[in-house]
């Protein structure tokens, strides 16, 4: 029996479409999407089936169309096929996604969460002020090196460690810039500036943790079913009472993604599955784990792939083509 593990994806991951085949063919994808726009009060799935992209793309829409994207693949795969996962992960706000999945979060609260947060993010730091930018080619250290000498009095720090040569970095605009330059004199191949609206995962968050800390406090949280390898502690936890607290470090903490890959591989891991939108984190998967198999199931065609190579339902090949479309950031 395999020992699967679960991981789901974060911001840039969202696309124009994103759940629509799943719902359309599987009443679980359905009442996923149903509930979302009850909670949300406003309709979330019509956005994420027919967009408009600029709309899709906000911040606060981006991740609760993630999060119900990804859950309700979770469900109808959960539906098809008698297996549990032995640890999950997600990346930034797919932390979210993971606690849903293990039931330490309801779905619901996570929704009404992540819109919030995707707010809170969006409103700590002015539009224009921040930036966000992905170091290729230089190793973890080097690129922390290079935004410790940039930084000067601003801010300036590794936002996500991402593995197989690629570490975001986020802060101030101008000092974004300097640890770009700095990173390339140290060897880095390329240093790309993100299309992002802040720049999450540094210091410049705090105000956003410091409400988020505050929104967390009276959600329930129930103990999960398998361990949540933490964005923060690239470590598994099944303690519901540190679930807040890691929760509101992660938005100014890097999200240390190779770690937390490399202690799914620990745990005896022997198969991974991305759930949700898009493939950039099976991207990433094998490229911190070649030989670990991994399978993205995020609508009908994927799916189907998934569960017949899970010996499920379903037809398809084993795997399905992997592209990376991009880093996902928050």
């Amino acid at each position: 029996m395999s020992k699967l593990a679960f991981v789901f994806p974060g911001q840039g991951s969202q696309a124009v479409g994103m759940g629509q085949a799943l719902a359309q063919e599987h009443a679980e994808a359905r009442a996923v999407f149903a509930e979302a726009d009850a909670v949300l009060g406003y309709p979330l799935s019509k956005l994420c089936f027919e967009g408009p992209k600029e709309e899709l793309t906000l911040t606060a829409n981006a991740q609760p169309a993630i999060l119900a994207t990804s859950i309700a693949a979770l469900r109808v795969l959960s539906a098809r096929a008698a297996i549990s996962p032995v640890a999950v992960a997600g990346h930034s706000l797919g932390e979210y996604s993971a606690l849903v999945a293990v039931g330490a979060m309801r779905l619901g609260d996570a929704l009404r969460l992540v819109h919030l947060r995707g707010k809170l993010m969006q409103d700590a730091v002015p539009v224009g002020v921040g930036a966000m930018a992905a170091i290729l080619g230089l190793g973890a250290d080097d690129v922390a090196a290079a935004c410790k000498e940039a930084a000067g009095a601003e801010v300036v720090s590794p936002a996500n460690l991402n593995g197989g040569g690629q570490v975001v970095i986020a802060g101030h605009k101008a000092a974004v810039d300097r640890a770009c330059a700095a990173a390339k004199a140290r060897g880095a191949k390329r240093a790309i500036p993100l299309p992002v609206s802040a720049p999450f995962h540094c210091a410049l968050m705090q105000p956003a943790a410091d409400r988020l800390a505050a929104e967390l406090a009276p959600i329930d949280i129930a103990a999960p079913t398998a361990p949540v390898v933490t964005n923060v502690e690239a470590a598994p936890n099944g303690d519901p009472t540190r679930v807040r607290a890691l929760l509101t470090q992660q938005v100014t903490a890097p999200v240390r993604w190779e770690e937390s890959v490399q202690r799914l591989v620990a745990l005896g891991v022997d198969t991974v599955i991305e759930l949700g939108a898009g493939n950039v984190l099976a991207g990433l998967v094998r490229r911190i784990a070649p030989s670990l198999p991994v399978y993205s199931a995020g609508d009908p065609e994927s799916m189907a792939a998934c569960l017949a190579a899970l010996g499920g339902e379903g037809e398809g090949s084993g795997s399905t083509s992997q592209r990376d479309k991009g880093q996902a950031h928050a």
